[in-house]
């Protein structure tokens, strides 16, 4: 097969839809023979000369403004992407809107409904584009991937995607080179928060049941925030400038691909409340580092996290205070919780995600040729 994978959200900063796209290519490229190439368009921003050789795959690279593009794409369908990168057997989208074809089999990725469920918190063209399309792009689709079991089911009962046709190709756990081979307990670690500041992160609950449990343990652990900030983290970042929190939280932005090991390896625990997570990378990150994992019971966290972590309402902050300070505490706890997810993270493997994939774009092509 001859397959094109969006590469667009991986661009720059690779954030979670991003690292997906990323690690997918690299999985299916190291798996399978298939001829596979990634696409890339940006006004200004060039991928890495070194990017085809770390992918295992061609780069298709144009100068279009990503806005642009995406408004043609989404509401006027044009142009076919045959026109922008050549032809293809599949076209995979990274995000949940079809990329138009004249021949190619078209695939979505859809990991969570949040811009369905609370539009009100999402911005630019997600607002303006996701929840008026997602629905009709996905019943288009020859195949809609996505990450979590949770994911499917949504996809399913609210945008009555035919059950066929969705695939479950989840994340799988990174292979740190010198954390992962134990539980990771440091003395004088700190707790740790990954995400982009946005919404959904629920960084505000965060930051309450840190108060709280510096009310209660004045010697706690110092609270790290490693994420960009959106429009709407400007609240939080200035709590962290006053009492309580000044000099006890650090918010260090984004923290790129290669520096997460060392990040993780001097954390306590991770710590993530969010409202919603299509999966969550950090807390499989985290539990393939030995980190203990307290998150909420939302989304698709508890289906990642399973039996290895705490889980809380995002809403409880008493519940997040009680178990930071468990975890500042206890070694014998930490020491079970980083056992624990080291154990759970190792079910998730990107060569068994590739080979899902590939029965994905399968059946795809298999669509595309029967329905004409």
């Amino acid at each position: 097969m001859r397959i094109l994978v969006d590469y667009r959200p991986a661009l720059r900063a690779r954030t979670g839809v991003g690292e997906y796209m990323h690690e997918l290519v690299r999985a299916y490229a190291a798996t399978h023979a298939d001829e596979l190439a990634v696409f890339t368009s940006s006004w200004k921003d060039r991928p890495a000369p070194d990017t085809a050789a770390r992918l295992g795959a061609r780069v298709i690279d144009r100068r279009v403004p990503v806005r642009l593009l995406n408004y043609l794409w989404h509401r006027r369908e044009w142009p076919p992407v045959e026109r922008l990168a050549g032809r293809f057997d599949v076209v995979h989208a990274a995000h949940p809107l079809l990329i138009p074809a004249r021949h190619a089999a078209q695939v979505v990725t859809i990991h969570d409904l949040f811009f369905l469920s609370n539009p009100e918190l999402t911005r630019a063209e997600i607002r303006r584009d996701y929840a008026a399309l997602a629905g009709d792009h996905a019943r288009r689709a020859h195949a809609v991937v996505t990450s979590a079991e949770y994911g499917r089911r949504l996809i399913i009962e609210r945008l009555r995607v035919e059950p066929d046709r969705v695939y479950v190709c989840p994340f799988g756990a990174p292979a740190w080179p010198t954390v992962g081979r134990a539980p990771n307990v440091p003395r004088g670690g700190y707790f740790l928060f990954v995400g982009t500041l946005a919404a959904r992160k629920n960084v505000g609950t965060l930051l309450d049941a840190y108060t709280v449990l510096r009310e209660r343990l004045p010697a706690a652990p110092r609270l790290v925030i490693a994420g960009a900030a959106t429009g709407e983290a400007g609240p939080w970042l200035s709590r962290l400038t006053r009492a309580p929190l000044a000099g006890h939280v650090e918010h260090l932005g984004y923290v790129a691909d290669e520096q997460r090991e060392a990040l993780y390896a001097g954390a306590r625990a991770l710590v993530m409340p969010s409202l919603d997570e299509g999966f969550g990378v950090p807390a499989l990150e985290a539990m393939a580092a030995g980190v203990p994992v307290i998150a909420s019971n939302r989304g698709a966290l508890p289906e990642v996290v399973g039996e290895a972590g705490t889980l809380l309402d995002p809403a409880d902050i008493e519940g997040f205070a009680a178990a930071m300070a468990r975890a500042a505490d206890d070694d014998d706890w930490a020491r079970a919780h980083g056992a624990s997810g080291l154990a759970r993270a190792r079910t998730f493997t990107w060569p068994s995600t590739a080979r899902r994939l590939r029965d994905a774009y399968a059946a795809a092509v298999e669509r595309r040729r029967t329905s004409g």
